[in-house]
């Protein structure tokens, strides 16, 4: 990870746990930011994983903060009238995973709790 941050991780979105974080922590930068709004991989665990490099948190003086997303609903159409614009200009791009026939779905399915997507997992059932 980190030759592809060579500088450090400055701003880090976490919705995955486990690992994964394990990984970013040990790779940000001074005084990063951490806003957690999940932790996917800890889910449906009789037993969730234990985060080891929380150390981390104390000499970068990294923040990590959870939110809910619940918290924001009242920004809403703000947040449209701010992004859609810029989404039509191409001042933003999203990454889509298509699957096509729902028959497709259920290796989808597998392959989006296993890394192997990347973006948006879309499932096409019908281009009707």
């Amino acid at each position: 990870m980190f030759r592809c941050f060579p500088e450090g991780i400055d701003i880090y979105f976490e919705n995955v746990g486990g690992k994964m974080l394990d990984a970013v922590l040990l790779n940000m930068k001074l005084r990063g930011r951490i806003a957690v709004c999940g932790m996917i991989s800890q889910y449906n665990l009789e037993q969730p994983e234990g985060i080891h490099n929380l150390m981390n948190l104390i000499p970068k003086r990294v923040r990590m903060e959870g939110f809910i997303v619940s918290d924001y609903y009242h920004l809403y159409a703000k947040f449209l009238e701010t992004v859609l614009p810029q989404i039509k200009e191409g001042k933003i791009s999203y990454l889509e995973d298509i699957a096509e026939g729902l028959e497709n779905s259920p290796a989808a399915l597998v392959g989006l709790f296993s890394g192997r997507n990347v973006g948006k997992q879309v499932i096409v059932v019908s281009h009707e």
